[in-house]
Order: C-alpha cells, then sequence, then structure tokens
C-alpha cells in the first residue's frame, strides 16, 4: 500500500485481521498523518484566503471527490459550497501530487483547475497548489480575458478548532 494513500472505509479482510493488521500499523491506517512524514489528503483543508475544503476519501485508485467553500469570488450571486473531483498520484514517499477541479456551477459560469503536492512540515501537513479558473465570455474577441491564475497554501483544520462540526455536504447535481 502506497504511503500516501491510506484506507479510511472498511478493511476487505476479515474482523480478526483487520485489527491486527491495524495494530500492526498504528497511525499509517488511521487518522491525520501529522508526526508521520505523511500526507493524507481526506479531510478538512483551509487557504490562506480563508476558503475551506473538505475532501471525503481517496480510493485505492488515488481517486477522491469532496466539496469546496470559496471565500472570495467575483460574481454578485451568493456563494454556494460546490464540488471537486480530484486525483492523487500514489507515491512511496509520502509526498504526493494530486489534481482537483471544482465546478462553480451552483452559482457562476465558471471552472476551476488546481494541481499541488502534499508535504509535511514541521509536523503540518501543507498542500502546495497552483490553479486555473476559466470563466466564461460571449464571444472569441474577450477570451483574452477568461482565464485567471494562482497560487494557494492549505493546512489541515480542525473541525473542533474551528468551533462547529463539519457534515459531509450533499450537493445537488
Amino acid at each position: 500500500m502506497s504511503r500516501c494513500h491510506r484506507l479510511l472505509g472498511p478493511l476487505a479482510t476479515p474482523a480478526g485481521a483487520a485489527l491486527a493488521g491495524a495494530a500492526l500499523l498504528g497511525p499509517t491506517l488511521l487518522g491525520p498523518a501529522v508526526g508521520s512524514q505523511q500526507c493524507n489528503l481526506t479531510g478538512w483543508w483551509k487557504n490562506d484566503l480563508g476558503s475551506k475544503m473538505h475532501v471525503y476519501s481517496v480510493n485505492s485508485n488515488g481517486d477522491f471527490e469532496g466539496v469546496y467553500h470559496t471565500a472570495v469570488s467575483s460574481t454578485e450571486n451568493p456563494i454556494k459550497p460546490s464540488p471537486l473531483h480530484g486525483s492523487q498520484h500514489l507515491d512511496d514517499d509520502g509526498q504526493c501530487t494530486f489534481g482537483f477541479t471544482v465546478n462553480w456551477k451552483r452559482f457562476s459560469d465558471s471552472t476551476t483547475v488546481f494541481v499541488g503536492q502534499c508535504f509535511v512540515d514541521k509536523k503540518q501537513e501543507v498542500l502546495q497548489t497552483a490553479w486555473l479558473l476559466r470563466e466564461k465570455v460571449d464571444s472569441l474577441h474577450d477570451d483574452w480575458k477568461a482565464t485567471r491564475t494562482g497560487h494557494n497554501v492549505f493546512v489541515r483544520i480542525n473541525d473542533k478548532e474551528e468551533g462547529k462540526a463539519s457534515p459531509v455536504v450533499s450537493l445537488p447535481t
């Protein structure tokens, strides 16, 4: 099993073997990776602009889904949580690369793609990302102003530290 990916759902082994495996592997399979020099994308993250995302789980192929709560927008429409879909390169060194797309269709005509790498720095998980945001424009003549680029740094956040529960948000399709 890759160090970047941890099983978060039920283990596909008999209960006794699962308990024995969990006891031997300890935090590698259970809980956040703080202190273990490996990253786990699953959970809540907050970036330098105050936006938050929740990655629900990463499957054995590295695919994941979640929800993104942006703190910034250029539209005048009310901001709404938006679905994210991504893929993670499952490496053995624990410093995984990944990419994900956020479709802002619930309140905007734009889409953002993020690429990044997960690091453990001083026992804190950090996601270094770059992004491209593509806005819908009305003509080819306006294409020059349709794409923005940027960089964000995400750190893991704890729901209890935020002072509120963070339920899984079901997004309408």
